[in-house]
C-alpha cells in the first residue's frame, strides 16, 4: 500500500510551527507495511487542498490529512476531502452529544461554530478524540482511503494510536514484527557500509537505517503469520549484524542511548555523580528526564571556572597551572576529586573547548576530555570533535553516557 501524507496550515508553510506530524505518521505506516512516497504541506486554502488531494489519490492508495478539522471557517479539510472523494457531509448527533459534553467537562460555553466539527463524512468511521473537540474520520471510497486527522499532535499522537493503529492492523493480514538495532560511535554511512551486502539482498525481512538523536537506528522487519515466525526471521539477521558491528550496538530497543544508560545505572543500581564543565549540565539534564534516576543519581556539578574545579572537587592548582583546564590531568582530578567527595560508584567528569573561541593549535576548539570512574577503575577519553558550540557539546554529553555504557558492560 501506497500513502500520501498532507499536512494542512498556513502556520506550517510560514515556518511558525514544525511539522513534528509527518515524521511520526511515517514511522507508523511503516510499521504496519504501508510506504509514504510523499510529504506535502498545503496552506489553508481550499483549491490548493482540494487540488493536492485530488492529484496525489491518483497515484496513491491512502491521503492521510493533519490539520483543518477546527470549527474556524479556514478549518476546511474535512470539507475539501469529502468533495473530492464525491462523499456529503451529515450532521452526527452522537458527535454533537460528544461535543457538547466536551465543553461541559472543561468547564466552557459552547459557541454554535463547534457544531461544524459533529458534520460526518457519510459512510466514513469516526476516530475519537479525548483531548479536543475535533473527531477524526476514515473514508473509504473507490478503493481509496482517505484518514483525517486533527492537527496538534497532543491531539492526533493518541488518536492514531487508538483509532487509526487498529484499523492498519485490520488491514494487514500478515503478522508485522519490527527490531530496532540502536548504535552510537559509528556513521551512517559506515554503518551502511558493513551491512550493504544484507540490505542488497533483502526481501524479508527488510532493512533501513535512520539518523536518531545522533546515534544510527536500523530497523529489521519481517511480515508472516505469526510474531513467532516472523522472529525465526529476524533473529539470525540481528545476530549478524551485531557480530559485524560489535560494541558500537548498545541497544535492541527504539530507545535513546541517554534512556539506555539511565535504566542501566537504575537497573543495576549504580550511584552516581557528574562533574561538569564544558557540557553544562546537559548530562544531568538528560538523565534526570528519567522516572525514578533519584534512586541512583547523588549529585552533580557545573565547576566551569578554575575555582569551581578547585573549591567543588578538589583539582589542585598545580595541576590547572601545569596542563590547564582542559587536560587529561584535570579531567583526572575532577572525577578523584568527586569520588572523595561522595563515594559514589560511578564518577563522570567532562571538560572541554566547546567554541567557537577559546582555542589554540596545541588545543583546538572541539578538545574534550572524559573521565569515567567506576568501581576501581579510572579511564580517560580525549576526543576532537567538530561542529558548533552546541553540536560540541552535545556530542560530548553522548559520548559520556556511551563511555559509561561500556565501562559498566565491559566492553
Amino acid at each position: 500500500m501506497k500513502a500520501a501524507i498532507i499536512a494542512v496550515g498556513t502556520e506550517l508553510l510560514m515556518g511558525k510551527v514544525t511539522n513534528t506530524n509527518a515524521v511520526y505518521l511515517s514511522s507508523v505506516l511503516n510499521e504496519y507495511g504501508v510506504s509514504v512516497l510523499y510529504h506535502i504541506t498545503v496552506g489553508d486554502n481550499p483549491k490548493r487542498l482540494e487540488d493536492a488531494v485530488k492529484s496525489y489519490m491518483d497515484e496513491v492508495d491512502m491521503i492521510i490529512t493533519t490539520g483543518g478539522l477546527g470549527p474556524t471557517q479556514d478549518d476546511l479539510t474535512k470539507e475539501i476531502v469529502s468533495k473530492a472523494l464525491g462523499v456529503e457531509l451529515v450532521l452526527d448527533p452522537v458527535l454533537k452529544t460528544e461535543i457538547q459534553a466536551f465543553f461541559k467537562r472543561i468547564n466552557r460555553n459552547m459557541t454554535e461554530n463547534n457544531i461544524k466539527q459533529a458534520y460526518k463524512p457519510t459512510g466514513s468511521m469516526t476516530m475519537e478524540n479525548g483531548h479536543g473537540t475535533a473527531p477524526g474520520f476514515i473514508i473509504e471510497k473507490d478503493g481509496k482511503t482517505a484518514v483525517l486527522l486533527p492537527g496538534p499532535p497532543r491531539e492526533m499522537v493518541p488518536m492514531v494510536e487508538s483509532g487509526f493503529v487498529p484499523y492498519l492492523k485490520e488491514q494487514h493480514a500478515e503478522e508485522i514484527t519490527t527490531v530496532w538495532i540502536r548504535v552510537f560511535g559509528m556513521g551512517e554511512s559506515s554503518v551502511e557500509d558493513a551491512i550493504q551486502d544484507i540490505v542488497k539482498t533483502q526481501t524479508n525481512p527488510t532493512l533501513a537505517t535512520y539518523v536518531r538523536e545522533g546515534s544510527i537506528a536500523i530497523r529489521v522487519t519481517a511480515n508472516g503469520a505469526s510474531e513467532a515466525d516472523n522472529m525465526k526471521c529476524i533473529q539470525p539477521l540481528v545476530d549478524e549484524i551485531k557480530a559485524r558491528l560489535g560494541n558500537v550496538v548498545y541497544s535492541l530497543k527504539d530507545e535513546t542511548l541517554d534512556v539506555y544508560v539511565g535504566k542501566l545505572l537504575m537497573e543495576k543500581k549504580i550511584s552516581f555523580s557528574l562533574a561538569e564543565s564544558c557540557t553544562g549540565g546537559m548530562i544531568a539534564s538528560t538523565l534526570v528526564g528519567q522516572s525514578g534516576i533519584s534512586s541512583v543519581f547523588d549529585r552533580g556539578y557545573v565547576t566551569y571556572s578554575n575555582e569551581a574545579k578547585q573549591e567543588e572537587l578538589g583539582v589542585p592548582l598545580q595541576t590547572l597551572i601545569d596542563h590547564g583546564a582542559v587536560s587529561e590531568e584535570t579531567a583526572r582530578a575532577m572525577v578523584e576529586g568527586l569520588r572523595r567527595k561522595n563515594g559514589s560508584r560511578l564518577c563522570v567528569g567532562v571538560t572541554g573547548i566547546a567554541g567557537p573561541g577559546g582555542g589554540s593549535k596545541e588545543k583546538p576548539v572541539g578538545l574534550v576530555y572524559i573521565s569515567v570512574y567506576f568501581d576501581d577503575t579510572l579511564k580517560v577519553f580525549k576526543h576532537n570533535f567538530h561542529g558548533n558550540r552546541t553540536r560540541v557539546r552535545q556530542t560530548a554529553a553522548n559520548f559520556a553516557l556511551d563511555h559509561v555504557r561500556k565501562m559498566i558492560e565491559g566492553k
